[in-house]
């Protein structure tokens, strides 16, 4: 009586597994939620994720190349001022 079980648990059993990694490395086994790769606690839950359109998730523009390029600019005329500071008497 120990192998069996009052549950019918065998299409649980088969269903598609979780496709994500644990913090140690191995796969989830946790079932898969249905129509979605992973299960409800990476990320298959319903409504999970970043609503569309999130204005919170606006970049700000800092990290952008031209931005990168004006902060050289600066540097450069920075450190061109200081080396006449040095120089003076």
């Amino acid at each position: 009586m120990s192998g069996d079980h009052i549950r019918n648990t065998g299409a649980m059993m088969r269903s598609q597994r979780c496709g994500a990694n644990t913090r140690s490395g191995t796969a989830c086994r946790a079932p898969a939620v249905h129509g979605k790769a992973r299960c409800r606690m990476h990320g298959g839950a319903r409504r999970s994720g970043a609503p569309r359109g999130n204005q919170n998730a606006r970049t700000h523009g800092e990290f952008t190349g031209d931005a990168a390029a004006e902060r050289a600019q600066d540097r450069a005329v920075l450190n061109d001022a200081l080396k006449l500071l040095g120089e003076l008497p």
